[in-house]
């Protein structure tokens, strides 16, 4: 049996493990299965693979993207660049780190865009983020990380809201926080939603409800919003090519 799985937590309501069990059902793949393992702390990591010898590759979720990379052997140069893993391969006990949010969320943000934007804010500076900032710099989208404390690289909810402006000049909003997630659907990111407009798309990388109270307040008022959903198939699907490879 071929053992693939999920590593994070809290795992909850895990998109993995339900979208890797249809595909193995639907495309009558018989010998695999794919499981969920939730720990709290990235260096438990070897725990799990001890107890599952079988296993030949793991998805990462929050909060463990970035944690896990001093454990890994290897990283594809791309996952390098990024800093953030979500797809380890795992191959004759070596294991290997890449990042297919990098792809699931360039390729459905490309279909989705009607033309390119003036900029972006990113909100969030989590592991998900950091796929979403390389992805924009590949596409020459100007952006803005948004956070709950200013930094070097960030500037704050607070910060945003002094500047309003700012939700027009960078119209496209990408969600990169867990906030708004079932079963907590009420939450948001604190930005001023009286301050959007038509001009405004929100990438939300929340797919469970379908649609977000931020993704609401933006069609509410004449923008457009798009779920997290296609971005994790895809990168889904991405990493069943890399753990299939040679």
């Amino acid at each position: 049996m071929r053992k693939f799985g999920l590593i994070g937590y809290p795992l909850g309501h895990s998109f993995s493990k339900k979208y890797f069990t249809e595909k193995f059902e639907k495309e009558q793949i018989l010998d695999c299965r794919f499981d969920m393992y939730e720990i709290e702390q990235a260096d438990q990591l070897p725990e799990i693979l001890k107890s599952n010898p079988e296993l030949e590759g793991l998805s990462v979720t929050i909060p463990h993207k970035q944690a896990v990379i001093p454990l890994l052997d290897e990283l594809d140069p791309a996952c390098e660049a990024i800093g953030a893993v979500n797809c380890i391969q795992i191959k004759e006990g070596r294991l290997k780190g890449y990042n297919t949010d990098y792809i699931g969320f360039k390729e459905s943000l490309e279909e989705w865009l009607e033309e390119k934007p003036s900029g972006a804010l990113i909100l969030g500076t989590g592991g998900a983020s950091k796929a979403v900032k390389k992805a924009l710099e590949d596409l020459e989208i100007r952006f803005q990380f948004v956070s709950r404390s200013a930094s070097s690289n960030s500037i704050s909810y607070e910060d945003l809201k002094k500047q309003p402006g700012l939700l027009e000049q960078s119209p496209l909003i990408i969600n990169c926080t867990p906030l708004g997630t079932f079963p907590k659907t009420d939450a948001m990111p604190d930005i001023p939603v009286d301050k959007l407009c038509s001009k405004n798309l929100v990438y939300d990388l929340v797919y469970n409800p379908s649609i977000t109270k931020l993704m609401q307040a933006c069609l509410d008022r004449g923008g457009k919003a798009k779920n997290g959903l296609e971005m994790l198939e895809r990168q889904a699907e991405a990493a069943w090519k890399i753990w299939n490879s040679k």
